[in-house]
């Protein structure tokens, strides 16, 4: 399934951290330097950031990814670190997937 190449950055870094990647020319998709707003199918395309394969990412054998549904409770904030320190759904999730 095609999905904006951002998409697939989910779990590693920020969708605007992703942004910056291909702005700056360091996402290829087949060997081709992706441009923003493109998109890819992992079914058919390689995506590699800097010549290797984005962490988190088994373009081989997609099926083993693990996808988690989450209500944000109050006091966390939705994002992979903080600068301010808060609490992130990050924690919530490492502290789970341990039983999965």
């Amino acid at each position: 399934m095609e999905q904006r190449i951002q998409k697939f950055f989910a779990g590693f870094c920020s969708r605007r951290t992703a942004d910056a990647y291909i702005a700056a020319g360091r996402v290829t998709v087949n060997g081709v330097t992706a441009i923003p707003g493109q998109k890819a199918d992992l079914e058919k395309d390689i995506i590699l950031l800097d010549g290797k394969a984005i962490p988190g990412i088994d373009q081989d054998n997609q099926d083993k990814m693990i996808y988690l549904m989450l209500n944000k409770p109050r006091g966390y904030v939705t994002t992979m670190s903080d600068e301010r320190g808060r609490r992130t759904v990050l924690e919530l999730i490492k502290t789970r997937t341990t039983a999965i």
